[in-house]
């Protein structure tokens, strides 16, 4: 057999593989300027006016670009109390480090209910304190905070801890189940409170909406550009190998 026939089902394996390579690679630089776009929409976002919270008959259109937008409803809270784990590494106000943000529901005064993240509690603080905090303001109020789609957790999350109210997941249906809340009108996102809602004693501190987006695509474009630049070496060697066979 020939030294070019012998190079035809490599070549073709080759160019295939480098194929998906080269696509996988150029999908993530597409994913990349979605990403960097969402990023810049979230951060022109959350400095805007509030704009009034998403009513029933549009939740079923909520998508990703309509997290951490500002807005605000007018109702009251009901009894009932869950908590988010966190650790804020960089909080906006004073109090950061291991904690929990509280998640209260509250009443539209349209009807339908929202989960609404009051703030953030340390972890060590005192019960008298913690028990303080917790006691929401009473009556009719108008609440501005960020939207926050809710998550479902993976298999790395682990389970609540319903003993302690304690959730590992910002799964706002999970909550709702939990307080006894009507799912028909529970709305899909919960709201967290903008920093002026923080009450006079500091706590729950309001205002600490962790604004982060994984955004790994640059990476993950440059390895599959590798991978193909490497593919391409090896063939080229291995063709070479053939074409050009050194004496023994």
């Amino acid at each position: 057999m020939g030294p070019l026939r012998k190079l035809i089902i490599p070549t073709i394996a080759a160019a295939a593989a480098l194929f998906v390579l080269l696509n996988l690679g150029f999908w993530q630089l597409d994913r990349l300027a979605w990403k960097e776009q969402l990023i810049a929409q979230v951060e022109e976002d959350v400095a805007k006016a509030p704009v009034p919270a998403p009513e029933p008959q549009a939740w079923k259109d909520l998508a990703t670009p309509d997290d951490y937008k500002r807005v605000s409803v007018k109702g009251s809270y009901l009894d009932g109390l869950v908590f988010y784990y966190v650790a804020l590494t960089n909080p906006s106000g004073p109090v950061g480090g291991p904690g929990v943000f509280a998640y209260v529901p509250f009443e539209t005064s349209d009807g339908w209910t929202v989960l609404v993240n009051r703030g953030f509690l340390p972890q060590d603080l005192a019960e008298d304190a913690r028990r303080q905090a917790l006691v929401p303001p009473e009556g009719e109020v108008e609440l501005t905070g960020l939207l926050r789609l809710s998550e479902k957790p993976n298999w790395t999350t682990p389970d609540p801890d319903l003993s302690k109210r304690l959730w590992f997941a910002r799964d706002t249906e999970a909550m709702g189940a939990f307080l006894d809340l009507e799912p028909q009108r529970l709305a899909p996102f919960s709201i967290d409170l903008d920093a002026q809602f923080t009450p006079p004693g500091g706590l729950p501190e309001a205002g600490e909406t962790i604004v982060r987006f994984k955004n790994d695509h640059l990476g993950y474009a440059l390895t599959w550009f590798g991978l193909a630049a490497t593919l391409i070496g090896v063939f080229l060697t291995y063709a070479a190998g053939i074409l050009w066979p050194r004496n023994k």
